[in-house]
Order: C-alpha cells, then structure tokens, then sequence
C-alpha cells in the first residue's frame, strides 16, 4: 500500500493563492496571457466573463489539471510544480459541473472512496468522516442510496461533500450549478453560501451573477486570458472600468 500523499506546508503569513504570470498555450492558441493575482486566505473569489474567456482554464491551472505553459503558481506560501500534483490536488478541493460519482457505488462510498485511498483512513474514520460532510450539505439519509437515484441538485450535493471530506484549505468550482434546472441551482447555491459563512477559500468560476455579486468578497472578470476587472463586487457590478465588462454584465443583469 502506498503512502498517503504529504500535505502541503501552510505559511499563513502568505495569500492561500498567488498566481505570477500564467500564460497556458494549446497548440498555437494563446488561453491565459500573463494572469497574476493573489487570494488571501479565507475570501470568495468569482471568476465571471464570457464562454472562452479562459475562466475554466485558469481554475484548472490552479490544481493543476491543466499544466500552465509558463509563469508559477503558490498555495499556501509554496511555489508548485509537477512533481507536487497529488499534494496540490489532496489539499485544493475541485468541484465540477459535472457530478463525476461513481455510479456502481452508494452516496457513502462515493464520498469514502478518496479517504481511503488517497488519505489511507481506516474505514470506520473514513465513514464517520463521510457521514459528517454529508450531513453538512443535508444529504446524510442519501448515504445508501445510487447517484441514479438522485436529482442533479442532489448528485451535486454529494459531489461538494466528496471534496469537503478532504478537507482541503482550498475550494475550487468550475461552473457547479450550470447543468441544473433552478431549484436544483438554488440547493447547490445555498451550501456553497454556507462554505462561504463558514470562512472556506474558495474561487468560484459562475454565470450565477447573483452569487457573484452577494457572496464574493471579490470578483474578476477574464477577457480573452487578460483580467479586465477586479475589485469588490459593488464597484465591479456598479461601476466597472471595463467597457467590455458593463457589455457583459448589461447582458446578464439587463
């Protein structure tokens, strides 16, 4: 049995995230073009702008799932690289649009599955653990049951506690509500506020204008792999300097 992966090293004198000049190139087509920011511990960051603004990307980069072409990325004080993927991806918490469960297996053991592999918990902590983050996103008497037999909402639910119950410093959402019908939008909405209340960092790539504007304690909008905004959310809503910003948000607020 292989040896659970270290976690990172927190200095918690450094932002939880500092991104220097990423660039991320496919084949010929520049994504990202130089994205730097940092993210202090404990804050909501939503990335908004349009489809194949890089957002998706960028979040990617992040963990890692994409490899940026050039420039660094540090989680909590410590610069990663290639050889940190499995440390970087056991402590940033990723949840996607798709669900990605596990059909074969119980809501439980989706969640459980990580804890015991990645983690190594004996099997009566990893259950006790997944029972504790099911619970908190109001799914624990869904724990016997399949991913078929859940609604969207629910299947998204399971799929933030299946993150959650790595408890990782840092939560990453690609676009969690976009396949979902609204009330399903506004079950998965209400546990990432609860995040959010709880003090989780967290960046958030939405279309959801509403969260963006009411949860996030900052928000950026990507054109075209260049950050265009970035401030508050009410000067950001209220009073951007991008013009490319005002077209966007015109569209999605009227």
């Amino acid at each position: 049995m292989s040896a659970p992966a270290a976690s990172l090293s927190v200095d918690t004198t450094a932002p939880a995230i500092r991104v220097v000049g990423v660039t991320k190139v496919f084949g010929t087509v520049p994504v990202l073009r130089g994205i730097s920011f940092d993210l202090e511990r404990g804050k909501v960051l939503s990335i908004i702008g349009a489809s194949g603004s890089g957002k998706s990307t960028l979040l990617r980069c992040l963990n890692y799932l994409e490899r940026p072409t050039s420039g660094e990325i540090w989680i909590d004080g410590e610069q990663i690289n290639p050889a940190q993927i499995a440390r970087v991806r056991a402590e940033v918490g990723m949840v996607f649009q798709q669900f990605n469960l596990w059909p074969h297996m119980t809501v439980a053991q989706n969640v459980m599955e990580a804890l015991l592999r990645v983690r190594k918990l004996p099997i009566t902590e990893a259950r006790a653990r997944a029972e504790h983050y099911l619970a908190k996103v109001n799914m624990l008497e869904a724990g016997a049951r399949y991913p078929a037999k859940l609604s969207g909402g629910q299947q998204q639910r399971v799929a933030i506690a299946r993150a959650l119950a790595m408890e990782p410093q840092i939560m990453l959402f690609d676009e969690a509500t976009s396949s979902l019908d609204p009330e399903l939008t506004s079950e998965v909405l209400d546990v990432m506020r609860g995040l959010a209340t709880d003090g989780m960092t967290m960046v958030v790539v939405t279309h959801e204008m509403g969260f963006a504007r009411d949860v996030s304690d900052r928000v950026m909008f990507l054109h075209q792999g260049v950050i265009e905004e970035d401030g508050a959310p009410a000067l950001v809503f209220s009073h951007p300097a991008s013009e490319r910003c005002r077209q966007f948000l015109s569209k999605y607020l009227g």
